[in-house]
Formats: C-alpha cells, sequence, structure tokens
C-alpha cells in the first residue's frame, strides 16, 4: 500500500506540472540572481555556502508544505477509510525525500554552473544533502500535517518549522564548511552523527504521532 501511495503523488505531481516547473524556475532564477549580486564573478566558499543552503531551504519549505495543506477537503477522510495513518505519513516522507534530493541536487549543479564548486570532499558533501534531504522531509511533512488541521496553515507551518530547520541547518552549514577546507571525514562525524539521530528521532515522532493528528 507504501509503495501505491507513493505511485499517486507521483501521478498527482505528473498531472500538475506547473508545479515542479514552478519550483525549477524558482531555483534557477535564485541562483542566476545571486550570480548577478556578485557581479558575474566566482563568489568566496563562505559566501557559496550561505547562499546554497538559504536557496535550498526556501525551495524544500515550499516543496514540502503542499504535502497535505495543498490536499482538497474531505480528501483524508477517504483514505482514513481505506488505509492505515503510518502508510501514508511513511509514502509522504518517502515521496518529498525523493523531492527534495532531486531539487537539492539540481540546486548543486546550478551553483557549480554559474557559482563554481568550492566543495573539496564531494562524496561527505552529497551525503550531507541527502541527510538533510531527509531531515526537511520527515520534519516538515509532519509540521504541515499539524499546519493543515489549523486556520492560516501557512502561517503556523513558517513558525513551526523555524526552530527545527535552524538546527539542521546549522550541522549542515558545518559539514559544509569542513567539506569545503578538505578536513578529514572524521572531523564530520560527530555533525553526521547528530544529523542521522535527528532523521531517525524525527521519522518515529511522526509514526507515532500522526495517526492522532489525523484523525483529529
Amino acid at each position: 500500500m507504501i509503495i501505491a501511495l507513493i505511485k499517486k503523488e507521483i501521478n498527482l505531481e505528473i498531472r500538475r506540472k506547473a508545479v515542479i516547473s514552478g519550483l525549477l524556475i524558482y531555483l534557477g532564477c535564485t541562483v542566476f540572481i545571486s550570480y548577478m549580486a556578485f557581479g558575474f564573478r566566482v563568489v568566496d566558499a563562505t559566501s557559496w555556502s550561505a547562499l546554497f543552503w538559504i536557496t535550498l531551504l526556501f525551495t524544500t519549505v515550499n516543496t514540502v508544505a503542499k504535502s497535505f495543506i495543498g490536499e482538497k477537503k474531505g480528501e483524508d477522510i477517504y483514505f482514513y477509510s481505506i488505509v492505515r495513518p503510518e502508510e501514508v505519513i511513511i509514502a509522504k516522507v518517502c515521496y518529498n525525500f525523493f523531492l527534495c534530493s532531486l531539487l537539492s541536487l539540481a540546486g548543486f549543479v546550478l551553483f557549480t554552473v554559474f557559482l563554481s564548486n568550492p566543495i573539496a570532499d564531494l562524496f561527505l558533501f552529497l551525503i550531507t544533502i541527502l541527510l538533510t534531504s531527509l531531515a526537511f522531509a520527515s520534519s516538515l511533512t509532519l509540521l504541515s500535517g499539524i499546519a493543515a488541521k489549523a486556520n492560516n496553515s501557512n502561517i503556523l507551518m513558517a513558525v513551526l518549522s523555524f526552530p527545527i530547520i535552524i538546527s539542521i541547518l546549522l550541522l549542515s552549514i558545518k559539514i559544509t564548511k569542513n567539506c569545503i577546507d578538505g578536513l578529514a571525514r572524521s572531523v564530520s562525524y560527530d555533525e553526521l552523527i547528530i544529523l542521522a539521530s535527528i532523521n531517525c528521532l524525527v521519522a518515529a515522532i511522526s509514526y507515532l504521532l500522526f495517526p492522532y493528528i489525523w484523525r483529529s
């Protein structure tokens, strides 16, 4: 059933081509504006890291926020009658992880084309992108489910996501700096373990709490 729900999300995304196209255009425009802001020249490594994660932050928030907020009213009641809530949240997280990873990698390619690539340890940086994408997907999907139950859901989504996103970004930025400086991978192990632990913790909380949120 989880596979069927993921396929459903993919089919809906294919039908709403304007959504994913809009996100890619937004991502491309943001990178190009950053390139113009620095006078069409290569930026320093610190500015590159800050611009990269800020761009991905807003792109992923706009991507995952529509998980439940963008659904039609009454649709959750229909799914409630045919599937388990745990299957819904797992499918949503898996799909959003795929989408966030795709946009993050696309953003990295655009940054490499327009703003160069200062990353010395590419493998560790790609692992960081995947872990961060999973952290964004798991935490923001649950928050989207909570916000969808309230009025002014978009405002509530922004308020709830801020403290979680900041902690994830601080870890990602620190690992990115180590990747740029070319330090030994062992230096980043603590941050990687914490980032992986956040993923496990949020995934467990989502799995346990979402059934109560969905039935409310």
